[in-house]
């Protein structure tokens, strides 16, 4: 694997059992909420929760999302998800990496896209200046 980019940040977890089908491997769709789960501790670790864009008159939404499936997780496997900007002027591109800590294999990678919408729920062309400084 890799060194991560600077800012990148990781999340830990082990395959909890309900979400693995019956051959105890994981669930393809599973995959996004792990990276909603690394996308959530990036924002928050640059000031950027929930509330905080509800403060700033602000919402965020995902527009595209991708995942490349490389070697399976399966039930009780450790892991880890990287998470990590990439793009933040006119849109929010978000990357991730999925690595089996078990096995030592990489599971997957992804990346989504998000978008800034203004009070009224309007797509903003360029993220906001006052988030590109917080995600930099």
């Amino acid at each position: 694997m890799s060194a991560l980019p600077p800012g990148a940040v990781s999340v830990e977890l082990e395959v909890p059992f309900h979400d693995v089908d019956a051959l105890r491997v994981v669930w393809h769709g599973h995959y996004y909420k792990y990276f909603e789960l690394a996308r959530t501790r990036l924002l928050r670790a640059r000031g950027l929760d929930q509330d905080a864009f509800v403060a700033l008159g602000l919402s965020v939404v995902v527009i595209d999302a991708q995942c490349r499936y490389v070697s399976p997780l399966r039930y009780a496997d450790r892991f880890r998800v990287d998470a990590w900007c990439r793009d933040v002027d006119n849109r929010i591109c978000i990357s991730y990496q999925v690595q089996n800590l078990t096995s030592g294999r990489r599971a997957a990678r992804g990346r989504t896209v998000l978008v800034t919408l203004d009070g009224s729920g309007r797509m903003l062309l360029e993220t906001p200046e006052v988030i590109r400084a917080r995600l930099a």
